[in-house]
């Protein structure tokens, strides 16, 4: 599926000819199919006069984001339209400064984010979820505590069942992300404007999003190549 979707793009690229090409993907593209997939991409923009930078960047090394969200990066130029492409480089690792309570609200919100005494689940979550530093998630049998002091990976899938939605404690109670603060995790501003649309969508489109300060980065850098 990847696969053809990649050949797809390759059909813009023969017929636009852009000066440059960016792509986002898992990082298991790097590994999949023993490697053959990757090495197949390389040399598909390698044999149109693309050169090809590639690396796997984590939005918690490169975003300030406390956001475990590992994806890998393919950046490449014209060597027709693009006088010096060896000068991209990938940004250099920040320390991360921001934590979880800097993007999770220690505010009272709507109702239907809390697990209480109602929900079958919640004397485990009780129990478990103890600390308002960390995120937690529920795993239909148990709790799961990421100790990294980040926020795992947002999926796609988070809206699609409420076991899905990473979980922490507050001073209201213990409750589920709001699509605000996962829109935060992947670097949006609080100012962006969300869509009137369903949560379950919201949590879709956050979870397939990219890392905004990740992106502005990178381009930063391909600016530089370019100029």
């Amino acid at each position: 599926n990847r696969g053809n979707h990649f050949f797809r793009m390759l059909d813009f690229v023969d017929e636009m000819r852009p000066k440059v090409l960016f792509f986002e993907n898992v990082k298991n593209l790097v590994g999949h199919d023993k490697g053959n997939t990757f090495k197949v991409i390389k040399r598909e923009i390698e044999s149109r006069n693309y050169s090809f930078h590639a690396k796997v960047l984590n939005t918690k090394d490169y975003g300030n984001i406390p956001h475990n969200r590992e994806r890998i990066f393919i950046i490449s130029f014209d060597n027709d339209q693009v006088s010096n492409p060896d000068l991209f480089r990938f940004p250099n690792k920040e320390i991360l400064s921001k934590s979880i309570k800097d993007v999770v609200d220690n505010i009272e919100v709507s109702d239907k984010y809390y697990y209480g005494e109602e929900k079958y689940m919640y004397p485990l979550l009780k129990e478990s979820i103890t600390r308002d530093d960390t995120i937690y998630q529920w795993r239909r049998q148990y709790v799961r505590e990421n100790k990294s002091n980040v926020c795992p990976t947002l999926t796609a899938n988070m809206g699609s069942g409420g076991h899905n939605v990473p979980l922490v404690k507050t001073d209201y109670g213990i409750r589920k992300l709001t699509p605000r603060e996962c829109f935060r995790f992947q670097g949006f501003p609080d100012d962006y404007t969300l869509p009137e649309i369903a949560n379950s969508h919201l949590y879709k489109q956050s979870g397939n999003s990219v890392s905004v300060p990740v992106i502005q980065r990178i381009s930063e850098n391909i600016m530089k190549t370019l100029n």
